[in-house]
C-alpha cells in the first residue's frame, strides 16, 4: 500500500458489494453446499457465529419452502449479495403454480425472526423467490 492509497482509505469509507450465484438441482440432497456457502459468506461480513446460524437455518427454511413446490428436474437458483454490514439472500425456483409461500404460517415467522427483512415474489413464468436480507449486529428483526 502506498502512502497515497493509504491516505485515500483513512478519508473514506469504502463500500464492498460482491454478489455470488449458486446454481444446483432443486433437490434437498443438495441443500448442504448452500449452508456451507451462507456461512463462509457471513464470515466474510464478520457476522456473529449466532448470526451464521440463523442465516444458515433461514437458507434452509426458505429452500424447504420452495422445494416443495419446484417442477421436477429444475434448478435452484441462490445469488447472495453481501454490501457492508449486510447479506441479501435471493433463493428461487421454478414452480408448479407460481404461488408464494403463505406469510401467516409459523414456518414464516421463523423465518422472519431468523433473517430479519423477508419477501417472496412470483415471475411470470412461475419463477417464485424467496428474499432474506440480515444486517450484522441487529439481531433477528431489525
Amino acid at each position: 500500500m502506498t502512502e497515497e492509497t493509504a491516505a485515500m482509505t483513512a478519508g473514506t469509507k469504502l463500500t464492498l458489494r460482491d454478489v455470488v450465484t449458486v446454481k444446483l438441482p432443486a433437490a434437498s440432497a443438495y441443500l448442504s453446499v448452500l449452508r456451507t456457502a451462507t456461512a463462509g459468506l457471513a464470515v466474510r461480513l464478520d457476522f456473529t457465529i449466532d448470526e451464521i446460524e440463523d442465516l444458515r437455518i433461514a437458507v434452509d427454511e426458505a429452500c424447504a419452502m420452495l422445494l416443495a413446490q419446484a417442477v421436477p428436474g429444475t434448478d435452484l437458483v441462490c445469488e447472495f449479495e453481501l454490501t457492508g454490514d449486510a447479506m441479501r439472500i435471493a433463493v428461487s425456483v421454478l414452480t408448479v403454480d407460481g404461488r408464494t409461500p403463505s406469510r401467516d404460517t409459523f414456518a414464516w415467522t421463523v423465518l422472519s425472526s431468523l433473517a430479519g427483512e423477508v419477501d417472496a415474489t412470483a415471475g411470470p413464468d412461475d419463477r417464485v423467490t424467496v428474499t432474506l436480507q440480515k444486517r450484522r449486529g441487529l439481531g433477528g428483526t431489525p
